[in-house]
């Protein structure tokens, strides 16, 4: 049995709220371990690897590459095991 979590885009700081995806580096159903790289996000003033907050498999990607997002929403959603 696993435990469904909402992985958010972070808070970047210096007032920026505003990123693009610029490419996942997992698939739905990957299985990550935290710490993992799973996507490169740019902000106006930096690229930055987002690294998996926890472990578990990916169920979905909310925010597809290219696409810009915005810090607090949902990124991609994690079964995480119990």
């Amino acid at each position: 049995m696993s435990n469904r979590v909402d992985i958010l885009v972070p808070e970047f700081g210096h007032g920026l709220t505003d990123a693009l995806v610029v490419e996942w580096l997992v698939s739905v159903g990957d299985d990550v371990e935290r710490g993992d790289v799973v996507a490169v996000l740019e902000t106006d003033k930096s690229s930055l690897d987002l690294v998996a907050e926890k472990s578990g498999t990916i169920a979905d990607i909310v925010v597809a590459a290219r696409s810009i997002t915005t810090s607090g929403a949902v990124l991609y959603t994690l079964d995480e095991p119990r």
